[in-house]
C-alpha cells in the first residue's frame, strides 16, 4: 500500500469498529431514497471493521472499469486523483472530529456526509465525483461500523473542486453546508429542518407567497429564512445557493 492510502487506513483505523456488526436489511426503495442522482453513479457497503465491500452496484464497471464482484477498497481509493488524497484523509479526519465534539453517538446514523473530489474513470480521465457516505451501524462502542458509500459524476456541473464538506441531517437532525476545513468546528453555522425544507422549495421553483402557504407559515418569515439561508450559506444570490446545495448534495 502507497504512503498516500496509509494516510487514508489511518483515519479509519482510529474510529473503526471492533467487533463485526450486522447491517440492517437494505431495499432498493432504501437505496434509492439514500441517493443523490445527478449524474451517473455507483454505490456499495464498506465494512470497517475488515473493509470489506459488499451490495456493489454494477454500475462501477461502466465508471471505473472495475469488476463489482472482485473489487476491493483499495481500488476504488487508487482511482482518487493524486493531488485530492490528502485532502480526502483530512476530511474524513475532520468528520471524525466533528462527529466527536458536535454529534451525540445515537445520532450519528441521522447524518449523511458529503465532499467531493477527482476520480479516474474508465478511459483514464479525470473527473469530479461527489462523495456521500451514510453510515448504517455503529458498535456498541459507538465506532463505524457499515457505511453505504455513493459516488456520482458531477462534471456536468462543475469542473473544480471546493474542498468543502457537508453534512446533511436526517430524520429532522439540523445540516451542514460548506464546512472548511481551516475552520474551527465550533463557528459552524447548522441549517434547521425548516431551511432545508425551504431550500428544497426554491429549487423546486416557489416563490415566497408558495413557499409560505406549503409550509403554513408567513410570508415575512419565509423571506427572514432566505436572508439567513444565503448569509449561512455565504451565497450572494438564490441562483448560487441552488447550485452550490446541488453540487453538495443537500438537494436533488
Amino acid at each position: 500500500m502507497n504512503t498516500d492510502l496509509q494516510k487514508l487506513h489511518d483515519v479509519w483505523m482510529s474510529s473503526r469498529a471492533f467487533q463485526n456488526t450486522d447491517a440492517p436489511k437494505i431495499s432498493f426503495d432504501d437505496l434509492t431514497n439514500s441517493i443523490v442522482s445527478t449524474g451517473p453513479f455507483y454505490y456499495y457497503i464498506i465494512d470497517f471493521y475488515d473493509m470489506v465491500l459488499s451490495h456493489v452496484s454494477h454500475s462501477i464497471a461502466d465508471i471505473h472499469g472495475l469488476n463489482p464482484q472482485t473489487v476491493t477498497f483499495d481500488d476504488i481509493l487508487n482511482t482518487i486523483h493524486p493531488d485530492d488524497i490528502e485532502f480526502v484523509a483530512n476530511a474524513e479526519s475532520f468528520l471524525h472530529r466533528f462527529f466527536q465534539e458536535k454529534i451525540p453517538p445515537e445520532r450519528l446514523l441521522s447524518y449523511k456526509m458529503s465532499y467531493s473530489f477527482r476520480s479516474r474513470m474508465k478511459n483514464g480521465e479525470y473527473v469530479l465525483l461527489n462523495h456521500q457516505a451514510l453510515l448504517l451501524t455503529l458498535d456498541e462502542n459507538g465506532r463505524s461500523g457499515k457505511s453505504l458509500n455513493i459516488h456520482t459524476r458531477i462534471d456536468h456541473l462543475s469542473k473544480f473542486n471546493t474542498r468543502q464538506i457537508s453534512l446533511i441531517g436526517l430524520n429532522g437532525e439540523p445540516s451542514f453546508m460548506d464546512m472548511s476545513l481551516d475552520k474551527s468546528i465550533h463557528d459552524l453555522p447548522a441549517f434547521s429542518r425548516r431551511e432545508m425544507e425551504i431550500i428544497r422549495l426554491i429549487a423546486q421553483g416557489l416563490n415566497n407567497n408558495e413557499i409560505a402557504e406549503n409550509l403554513f407559515i408567513a410570508v415575512l418569515t419565509v423571506k427572514k429564512h432566505r436572508k439567513n439561508i444565503l448569509m449561512k450559506s455565504n451565497c450572494k444570490n438564490t441562483a448560487e445557493l441552488i447550485s452550490k446545495s446541488v453540487i453538495q448534495g443537500l438537494i436533488y
